[in-house]
């Protein structure tokens, strides 16, 4: 097993000290997996909190600090927090404003922060919550009853953060976050499949020359497999897909997601592709984005995210954040 690891069993909270290690401006919890950014609770503020399995780097706690999520909770490899950790990031940058949970798709996802925000509600504290639900691939997988919730995420930590960094209420900020879930669809490929570290093998069988499409971030199979397909037909495939159910009615963000094994020189690559089948369609892009932000360990492949936006949500994308691995502005 070729892994830059000790032992499985350690390897979340390994990663979690090399996460305080390297950005003392976060408050990491490595027993209770809570990540909080150092000033909270932030007067004035809702606060954002967000988690998910480990193994999606940098989601979740790698958008943890001013204009992105007010808290992390990293669950074990591919498997949802729990609402403990939930409650205690509440407990931790709850201002007097309320919490706003920020919730992927995927059955333990749901039912962890439904009862996660029971728990914080029992404190007094009031939370709101946004479902993200942007993948086109597949209605149900494995993990999901609906479609699954991936690249989105970041464009509604984004967004909802500038939101709630400027004061805006919890039924606002909430607000916000809901449109641009409602306005963003994705879709996956992946060209190799991601090894567990408690497995050590990979996690389903890609034969050699092939690609799967619509794939999900833990390997959920997708729409079909194929021989492998070249840069842009594989972006004429995605882009075309996204649009089809969502077609184009203004300006685009664009989100060319690494799967956290294909390196910038193929993502930039595939990125021109995007940009191409966009033009083609007559979709004008107003902002673009391109690395690994929405990962599934050393998967090779890549996703499409496009969020349609406004004059005001495009000013709330633009506004500044400072976050380990989302900063500008500041």
């Amino acid at each position: 097993m070729r892994m830059l690891i000790n032992v499985p069993e350690t390897v979340v909270a390994d990663a979690l000290r090399g996460l305080a290690a390297a950005h003392p401006d976060l408050n990491v919890d490595v027993e209770n997996r809570v990540i909080v950014r150092r000033d909270a609770p932030v007067s004035g503020q809702v606060a954002l909190i967000s988690g998910g399995g480990s193994g999606h780097e940098p989601l979740h706690g790698g958008f943890v600090g001013p204009g992105m999520l007010s808290a992390a909770c990293p669950g074990e490899v591919f498997t949802s927090p729990v609402p403990d950790q939930m409650a205690r990031a509440a407990a931790a940058v709850h201002s007097g404003s309320g919490v706003l949970f920020i919730v992927k798709n995927y059955t333990g996802d749901v039912l962890n922060f439904d009862m996660a925000a029971e728990l914080a509600e029992d404190e007094g504290i009031q939370v709101a919550k946004v479902l993200v639900n942007d993948d086109v691939a597949v209605t149900d997988s494995l993990y999901t009853a609906g479609r699954r919730g991936t690249g989105a995420t970041l464009f509604v930590e984004k967004i909802a953060g500038a939101a709630a960094a400027e004061g805006q209420p919890l039924e606002r900020v909430a607000a916000v976050g809901r449109q641009v879930n409602e306005n963003s669809r994705s879709f996956g490929v992946a060209l190799s499949a991601c090894t567990t570290p408690a497995k050590g093998s990979p996690t389903f069988d890609l034969p050699d020359g092939e690609l799967e499409l619509g794939i999900g971030i833990h390997g959920e199979p997708g729409r079909e497999r194929r021989p492998m397909m070249t840069s842009g037909e594989i972006a004429d495939f995605a882009v075309n897909a996204i649009l089809e159910d969502m077609p184009p009615r203004s300006p685009v963000l664009v989100l060319v997601n690494g799967m956290g094994a294909t390196p910038l020189l193929e993502l930039y690559g595939f990125n021109a592709e995007v940009q191409r089948v966009l033009r083609e369609r007559g979709v004008p892009v107003a902002r673009t984005l391109v690395g690994n932000y929405v990962t599934s360990l050393d998967m090779a492949g890549a996703s499409v995210t496009l969020c349609q936006v406004d004059e005001e949500l495009l000013r709330l994308w633009d506004a500044p954040v400072n976050t380990p691995a989302l900063r500008w502005g500041m």
